[in-house]
């Protein structure tokens, strides 16, 4: 499946945004418009789906952090909500503080005023919902621990909330046979992959040798990066990983060093006479490495959302970034977040591809995109239907 339509309303700087999404997606703008914002907001809902929510927020800085950061009147909602549309589902998540009068945990004494687990994310309404002929049908409608959902006879029944407040209907489905559509959503968010950094300092795990594990999916961090590399190459990958990698580096030749009990690469560049380990590598070159990793995967997802990609990589590499970008949006629908307009132009020069530039920028506050009217942020925005 694949998102067509992403719509954030309060969450951190982004006041309401409404963005209609592509094969490939490039979010550009300079630092502090809202670009890893649209990043994390994407991330929550794949943290839904796993349990992590209030995790996730509770990474953020709590609630506190999660609500839009502006200008607000006393009439609007501290609340925030996430909504995708797919091929053919489409699905919403309202947050929103905790109530004064709840979370009371049995056996426990507060003080007057006093909340336990106050600061995490209370689910105020979470809906999933198809398109039938043209109707909109309702799946799943949740307003706090009130749930319906519809099962697999097409009968809309009470479900039982087995989580907390704070999680989730996804990621509590206990049977999943009985609620397809839920189950298959919910595995969709699973599948989803997020890069957002690499470490590629001295003492980066990167550059260490590794133990030897069949690695088709390179890990968020890239600790795997070896066992990633050589798993390409085990699995029919090799002609594509060499392709991409004589776009960036002319004449370089990968060399995977593979033992019993350890794993490690090599690169052997033009010119020189030994091949350099991934100790001596540039951070711009395993930063690159990893994209690699990631891109070329021989189990590609539906869906993988890179925040700054280009990050320690000189820009004489964002062409062939940008091809590698391209190539794997074949593959996957990408999301990508940038600060490097040249970045953006590259991907724009390469003809046949469908592809979208979305360029953020700041205006009181609020992230926006460029060239869009400002949608307003109202309570109807963040209510649901009756």
């Amino acid at each position: 499946m694949q998102i067509t339509r992403l719509k954030v309303i309060g969450y951190r700087s982004i006041k309401a945004i409404d963005l209609k999404l592509g094969a490939l997606n490039v979010i550009c703008g300079a630092n502090g418009t809202g670009k890893s914002n649209l990043y994390r907001s994407l991330h929550l809902l794949a943290s839904a789906a796993n349990g992590q929510l209030a995790h996730m927020i509770a990474h953020e800085g709590g609630m506190d952090s999660a609500l839009w950061a502006g200008k607000r009147s006393k009439l609007d909602p501290t609340t925030f909500s996430v909504a995708i549309e797919l091929d053919d589902l489409s699905y919403r998540l309202e947050c929103g503080r905790v109530p004064d009068d709840a979370r009371a945990f049995a056996g426990v004494v507060t003080k007057p005023g006093e909340r336990w687990f106050g600061n995490d994310p209370d689910v105020k309404i979470e809906s999933v919902s198809t398109d039938y002929r043209g109707k909109q049908v309702s799946i799943l409608k949740r307003k706090r621990s009130h749930v319906t959902a519809r099962d697999m006879d097409g009968r809309a029944i009470e479900y039982p909330l087995t989580g907390g407040d704070c999680e989730s209907v996804l990621s509590c489905l206990r049977e999943p046979h009985r609620f397809p559509d839920l189950s298959v959503l919910r595995q969709e968010f699973l599948g989803w992959r997020f890069y957002h950094h690499f470490r590629t300092d001295l003492h980066s795990p990167l550059r260490r040798q590794q133990i030897p594990v069949f690695t088709p999916v390179l890990s968020h961090s890239g600790s795997d990066l070896a066992s990633a590399l050589a798993s390409i190459i085990a699995a029919g990958g090799e002609d594509v990983l060499s392709k991409n990698l004589e776009r960036a580096f002319p004449g370089a030749d990968l060399e995977i060093e593979m033992e019993r009990r350890s794993v490690s690469f090599k690169l052997q560049m033009p010119g020189l006479y030994r091949p350099f380990s991934a100790r001596e590598l540039s951070d711009g070159t395993l930063q690159y490495l990893c994209l690699l990793a990631a891109l070329c995967t021989e189990r590609p997802p539906n869906l993988m959302v890179l925040n700054e990609p280009e990050t320690s990589i000189h820009p004489d590499l964002f062409e062939p970034l940008a091809e590698l970008l391209v190539d794997a949006s074949k593959r996957s629908q990408l999301i990508v977040t940038t600060h490097a307009r040249p970045l953006a132009l590259a991907i724009e020069k390469i003809k046949g591809t469908h592809h979208a530039v979305i360029e953020l920028e700041k205006v009181d506050g609020a992230t926006r995109v460029i060239g869009s009217e400002a949608m307003e942020y109202d309570a109807s925005d963040l209510e649901d239907e009756d």
